[in-house]
């Protein structure tokens, strides 16, 4: 098990024992996100847009429009903080103080590179769109010259980074088991629902297997 190394930043204060340091439970994170934040400074001040993202061996990966005011400023130089948080259940616990979340997160720090190199890029951005939906890159048009100019991909070292977990049941003060209180933990998940069709798509076109998402990943 590849263990990441701690610094400053990365290393869990409060509740420590959440803290995950690992690299197989960072990528499983990671790899089912769909969402993450990124935080960076633009003009001086603080800023943070959520993005898509996707993992490609030891590097985070984002896109957008060539334009992007956040692209732009990660590839000219401003440091990168992104989060990304998967939400499992909402803890119920008998006092107010101890109700929680259950959860798994991740923290990146990392200044980003832009892909330039055509292969890379183009592969880059069919790892994204097979992330979204397994098998969906062999059935669409690629983008043409002028939509890979306007498109904009940025990688991040997975390299100063962290998780932080929690899981089961409300943990209450040992007093307030006693109260007459329901507590427990009432689960959350993502689901895929039908498939609509564009009202533009020939009468009878099929639906591809790859939109009946199985799970909130996508895999079947």
């Amino acid at each position: 098990m590849t263990e990441i190394k701690k610094t400053d930043r990365t290393r869990v204060k409060r509740l420590p024992d959440r803290g995950r340091y690992d690299r197989a439970t960072i990528d499983a994170i990671l790899d089912e996100a769909l969402i993450a934040h990124v935080g960076f400074e633009f003009d001086g001040a603080p800023a943070v847009v959520p993005t898509a993202c996707w993992r490609g061996g030891d590097r985070l990966y984002i896109h957008g429009s060539s334009k992007s005011r956040m692209l732009m400023a990660l590839r000219d130089g401003a440091r990168a903080c992104v989060c990304v948080t998967l939400m499992d259940g909402l803890v119920l616990a008998r006092s107010a103080f101890h109700h929680s979340i259950n959860y798994r997160s991740v923290v990146l720090y990392g200044s980003a590179v832009e892909i330039t190199d055509p292969d890379e890029k183009i592969a880059a951005l069919k790892d994204f769109t097979e992330k979204v939906a397994p098998g969906r890159w062999d059935e669409i048009r690629g983008p043409d010259p002028q939509e890979f100019k306007a498109t904009m991909v940025l990688a991040i070292p997975i390299a100063e980074v962290s998780a932080k977990m929690r899981s089961g049941p409300p943990i209450d003060d040992e007093p307030d088991y006693a109260l007459p209180v329901w507590a427990g933990v009432v689960p959350l998940a993502q689901s895929m629902g039908e498939p609509e069709p564009d009202p533009k798509l020939p009468p009878g076109t099929p639906v591809p297997d790859h939109a009946r998402h199985l799970d909130r990943m996508g895999r079947r």
